[in-house]
């Protein structure tokens, strides 16, 4: 039953049966996600499971959007492992502390909102490489304790099993959405295994989750310059991924529900869960893309599925470890191939044809990298800068110049387009100082002086007037462009009948 309910000064509309069920479903996936990424890197298990409590239960309060669930994710502790073989546990911790910091910072100065500049085909990419990871990932549940790929019987067994689970979570949401199909896709491969008593493997197999409250740990480093320089770079990358990953999956959220999050809010969410894990034995993390949209599917809007989730974890680590021990991987594992599928932008696939050349280049790129690298930061930088370069190249090609001279003899140049880094070879070729005449001028109404390599094009062509002994008369200068000239006082004419409402960038304050 749907009702007003006020949590934590958020007042929104919270289905609690959706949300409940939701977060159950959540801790199921997020469960064995995160005691695999904890032995990836060398961690004691438990680190894991603190890691996706604490980043849970903080982000989900603080955080900058509802339906958003973080956890250890795999794109942070990656970045950790070269520091965990180096020196150690106690240097992991510092390093989640300076992530946090880092983030909060972020936050702070209200930088959160620069993610929005990311290009479409940069976030394809980025989910669709996310979503093949998420796929691959799960191929090692095929693979036996040595790393060898099962055959026969238990291979057998495993498929079976991971097919029971897609076509339950497949086939009964067109039965009936009130309950969700991945926790009943669970439930049933669970209680199949242990009254058949099938042998296949279970979470048990992974590591004992059995443990107790996180307690406040002070990591046990030095506290000298050489230690912060060690830490530091793993924490700013570490940082920057989180924030990448979690910004662009608020992105998607937002996409999804038509409704807008805060990025700067989860920021400073993100940090304060970071340093929290620093301080309480967790591995950190961010947000993750996988498990939120195992909450969206579930139908889960509000907080409180975060909530429940990251509690269902803490309860399971203090008193559920025996049976959630014997939960079949292979169902876990089919929930989490679904959601790879959803996870999936199968619309790139449909206007891949009709993309510009540039974007299809881009979003393959960035695909590639997140598949191979496992670095979504690298990835959505390298996107970010082949667009914009991309972006410069096709506006470098729109400069261009109308000519006419007047019934004075004067000669007219009205400039359109962008005058930037990018197109000021253009700009330059558009005048013939040597063969215009006396008087010339140069009509600004329609273009753009965006930075300081356009004005110092323009101070070049103003000279260049000048030493021919030519009057050159500059129109419709912004007051940026007017201080910054360095023949302003010898131009015979600056008039600024419209003031443009551009400025220079980094001289205006915007």
């Amino acid at each position: 039953m749907s009702k007003v309910f006020n949590l934590f000064n958020f007042k929104q509309k919270v289905n609690f049966k959706s949300e409940i069920l939701a977060g159950l479903t959540v801790s199921m996936t997020m469960i064995p996600e995160s005691l695999a990424f904890a032995i990836l890197a060398g961690f004691d298990p438990l680190v894991g499971l603190y890691g996706a409590f604490i980043m849970g239960i903080v982000t989900s309060i603080l955080g900058g959007r509802p339906g958003l669930i973080s956890g250890g994710a795999g794109a942070t502790v990656i970045v950790l492992i070269a520091l965990m073989e180096s020196h150690g546990i106690e240097y992991v911790f510092g390093a989640v502390i300076v992530a946090g910091l880092f983030q909060i910072l972020v936050g702070l100065f209200k930088l959160g909102k620069f993610i929005r500049l990311v290009p479409q085909s940069v976030m394809y990419g980025f989910v669709n490489g996310l979503a093949v990871v998420i796929f691959l990932s799960q191929l090692k549940q095929l693979q036996d304790a040595s790393g060898a790929w099962l055959t026969g019987e238990p291979l057998y067994t495993m498929l079976g099993l991971i097919a029971l689970t897609i076509s339950i979570i497949i086939i009964f949401p067109k039965i009936t959405k009130a309950f969700p199909s991945s926790l009943l896709a669970i439930i049933v491969v669970f209680a199949v295994v242990y009254f058949t008593g099938i042998d296949t493997k279970q979470v048990k197999d992974i590591a004992s989750i059995s443990g107790s409250l996180p307690s406040f740990h002070i990591p046990a480093m030095p506290f000298t310059w050489d230690a912060i320089i060690t830490i530091l770079p793993y924490g700013l990358i570490m940082a920057s991924v989180g924030l990448t990953e979690g910004l662009l999956t608020l992105n998607l959220v937002d996409e999804i529900t038509g409704t807008k999050g805060n990025s700067n809010r989860e920021c400073l969410a993100q940090g304060t869960a970071n340093i929290a894990n620093g301080f309480f034995t967790g591995m950190g993390g961010c947000p993750m893309i996988a498990q939120t949209l195992v909450n969206l599917n579930a139908g889960a809007r509000a907080r409180l599925a975060g909530i429940i989730s990251s509690l269902t974890i803490l309860a399971i680590i203090l008193f559920g470890a025996p049976v959630i021990e014997l939960l079949p991987m292979a169902a876990l594992t089919g929930v989490m191939i679904i959601v790879s599928i959803s996870t999936f932008e199968w619309a790139s696939l449909k206007v891949f044809g009709k993309m510009p050349t540039t974007d299809v280049i881009v979003m393959i790129i960035v695909t590639l990298i997140t598949i191979f690298m496992h670095n979504l930061a690298l990835a959505v930088l390298i996107g970010v800068i082949i667009s914009a370069l991309a972006f410069a190249w096709e506006n470098a090609k729109r400069i261009r110049a109308k000519k006419y001279i007047d019934e004075k003899g004067s000669k007219h140049y009205e400039i359109y387009g962008p005058l930037f880094f990018g197109s000021i070879s253009t700009f330059n070729e558009k005048f013939d100082v040597q063969g215009d005449p006396d008087d010339v001028i140069i009509d600004f109404s329609e273009s753009k002086i965006v930075d300081m390599s356009a004005i110092e094009a323009v101070n070049a062509l103003t000279e260049r007037y000048l030493k021919a002994g030519k009057k050159i008369h500059l129109r419709h200068l912004s007051a940026d462009c007017q201080r910054l000239l360095k023949n302003a006082d010898k131009i015979i004419e600056v008039n600024v009948l419209e003031d443009p409402t551009y400025h220079i960038v980094g001289n205006s304050g915007e």
